[in-house]
């Protein structure tokens, strides 16, 4: 265990130049105590690992000095494999690199891990989007992939939901893929992150010059920030209903596993005839009458009663129709 951490530290100083004890122990998730006494044990071993005194400090390595205990093991090679998704490579236009990059690298193993690798790819498919949809039509994603790792400000014409079509001049920061759905992170000259859909991108043109990028913005922390307030802005009603036994995974897959969870934890006991009483954040009073349909004699609406009055008359003019 302890091995393994002193050479994830050493790897850490390689590839990232002069860190402080803090952001080591963050990165290694060990107390600063520890990373004192790991790089006291590297400096024994006779790695040339040296601290800066001061607010500005930190370890670092001795310029020059590169460490070659940098082999993959058998399930750290096989891993890459499953990084590996062809669809999105090949929507960057990166299908032929990424091919070419997955030969050499299995040409590179030594045997063992090569076959435990080749196993892997043999055995596992990575299939992004969901059923019964494709991935977004994305052809413009070239050119915003291009201004994402060049840092060029990128001019594009947008189709807004309601079918509106603007203008931008933006900073873009990274790329998400999300359920078959690329987004583009980008942010106004003069403003704060935002999110835009690539298949809504009509027009694409990268600009000269590059834009200072924020030394602090994290992509990830800013997608998760992203998707919870997202979640929270989606949900603007509540529902009360009765559920039928064991029926809690036909409702998760209606309306949700993280929805229904939540419920059935916040929830009382079952009555005696097993149907429980939940209560269901919605997006719309409308939108929870087209989802619960489907639930048939599953389901009960106790309220609001604006539902409940909708869930009637849909009711009835089935019934009209069957008869």
């Amino acid at each position: 265990m302890r091995a393994s951490r002193l050479l994830s530290l050493l790897l850490l100083l390689q590839t990232r130049g002069r860190m402080t004890a803090p952001e080591l122990a963050a990165e290694l998730e060990v107390s600063v105590r520890t990373v004192y006494r790991d790089v006291e044990a590297l400096s024994a071993a006779g790695v040339p690992v040296y601290a800066d005194r001061g607010p500005t400090g930190g370890y670092q390595l001795l310029d020059g000095y590169r460490t070659r205990l940098t082999g993959l093991t058998a399930e750290e090679a096989s891993s890459l494999f499953l990084a590996g998704l062809p669809g999105p490579a090949a929507e960057l236009g990166l299908a032929e690199v990424a091919a070419t990059a997955e030969l050499k690298l299995l040409a590179a193993l030594p045997p063992e891990p090569r076959s435990h690798a080749s196993r892997m790819r043999e055995r596992f498919l990575l299939d992004v989007p969901g059923w019964y949809r494709s991935g977004d039509d994305v052809p413009h994603l070239t050119e915003v992939a291009e201004a994402v790792w060049e840092q060029r400000p990128l001019h594009m014409t947008y189709r807004r939901w309601g079918q509106q079509v603007v203008e931008r001049v933006v900073h873009p920061y990274g790329l998400v893929l999300k359920g078959g759905s690329w987004y583009l992170v980008a942010a106004p000259p003069d403003g704060a992150p935002r999110t835009y859909r690539v298949a809504r991108v009509l027009t694409a043109e990268t600009l000269p010059g590059r834009f200072p990028r924020p030394a602090d913005f994290d992509l990830a922390a800013f997608w998760q920030a992203y998707a919870t307030e997202f979640r929270e802005r989606m949900y603007t009603a509540e529902c009360v209903v009765k559920l039928a036994p064991g029926r809690e995974d036909l409702l998760a897959y209606t309306v949700g596993k993280d929805v229904v969870e939540a419920a059935v934890a916040a929830a009382g006991p079952p009555d005696p005839e097993g149907w429980r009483t939940l209560t269901l954040p919605v997006e719309s009073i409308t939108h929870a009458r087209w989802l619960l349909l489907r639930m048939g004699a599953d389901v009960e609406v106790l309220e609001p009663p604006e539902l409940r009055a909708l869930m009637r008359e849909a009711v009835a003019e089935l019934a009209k129709l069957y008869t």
